[in-house]
């Protein structure tokens, strides 16, 4: 008789296998509740501040709720329909939309550039924290400073006289189509230097034996940027990208201290949209609303930088 090499004879005095079984099953439910004990905290953090506002203003957004009523009077998608014949809520999309536009092309752009000029150069880590200082500062406190620069009597307008030009003095926040642009340089003169410093590590980390072979075969400088270092920079570009569609759709301190008088609308962003309705007209319910909208339209985007990421980590 042949025996099974499988079989597993137990010395004398072992405890039995179902014995030992149920001892471990014992033991992983302890290290499952400690691992819970320890996340804990942080799962509560998450669902008080994160989940359940989240679901509250969701059911918000179904009601009636405004300075003078609750939350018990049922409205259905009736704020939702408001939306959708507002010509404000219209231009506030479209305002959004532009700056979350500019708010990657024109600050990835210059700090991709900056980020190729620095590199490698002596002093980089001197440029590196003269381009960040700006995003130390918040966006409020850069809002004021930049209100006064394009104000009449400002650096902007008083240069221009000063040399001569002061044709092109102009009032830069009242006027309806320069305001946006305006406001935006400003933006763009926070993010760049963040754009720079994660262009810059990006760039620090990408292997150089590609960029020496194609070197030794001849390529020129903007063949070697574009078929090496572009596809070999993407998930950081990707990266960048989603920090920079965030930023522009929480762009509300920066817009709300510059574009205070908001000049026919045209500085009117969603999340400003949705603070004035909710707490300077008192329609909670139809600002709870916005605020969905606004939320579903930056997961949306969010989501398919997500699934691009993935798609390219894949390769």
């Amino acid at each position: 008789m042949t025996r099974d090499p499988r079989a597993f004879v137990l010395p004398p005095g072992a405890p039995s296998i179902d014995t030992m079984i149920a001892a471990e099953r014992r033991r992983a439910r302890k290290r499952l509740w400690t691992a819970l004990a320890f996340m804990a905290p942080a799962i509560g953090f998450v669902a008080i501040f994160l989940l359940l506002p989240v679901v509250f203003n969701l059911y918000a957004s179904l009601t009636q709720w405004a300075k003078f009523s609750g939350l018990n009077q049922f409205a259905g998608l009736a704020n939702y329909q408001r939306l959708a014949s507002n010509p404000k809520f219209f231009d506030a999309t479209w305002n959004t939309m532009i700056w979350v536009a500019v708010s990657f092309v024109l600050p990835a752009t210059i700090g991709l550039s900056l980020a190729m000029l620095v590199r490698g150069v002596k002093g980089e880590e001197t440029f590196k924290s003269i381009f960040f200082l700006p995003r130390m500062f918040s966006a409020t406190a850069v809002g004021v400073v930049w209100y006064y620069v394009y104000a009449n009597e400002g650096i902007i307008n008083s240069g221009l006289r000063a040399v001569g030009l002061g044709g092109l003095a102009n009032r830069w926040l009242y006027e309806s189509h320069l305001a946006t642009p305006a406001m935006i340089v400003t933006h763009i003169w926070q993010q760049v230097g963040l754009m720079m410093v994660l262009l810059l590590i990006g760039l620090n980390a990408l292997p150089s034996e590609p960029m020496e072979a194609a070197k030794v075969d001849g390529a020129s400088r903007g063949q070697i940027f574009r078929h090496i270092i572009l596809p070999l920079l993407m998930p950081t570009l990707i990266m960048v990208t989603t920090v920079s569609v965030l930023a522009g759709f929480t762009s509300f301190d920066l817009v709300w201290v510059m574009g205070r008088d908001f000049p026919n609308r045209s500085t009117l962003t969603l999340s400003v949209n949705q603070y004035w309705e909710s707490f300077r007209a008192g329609y909670w319910a139809y600002g709870s609303a916005i605020a969905v909208v606004l939320g579903i339209i930056a997961m949306s985007i969010s989501w398919s930088l997500g699934a691009l990421q993935h798609r390219l980590d894949k390769r």
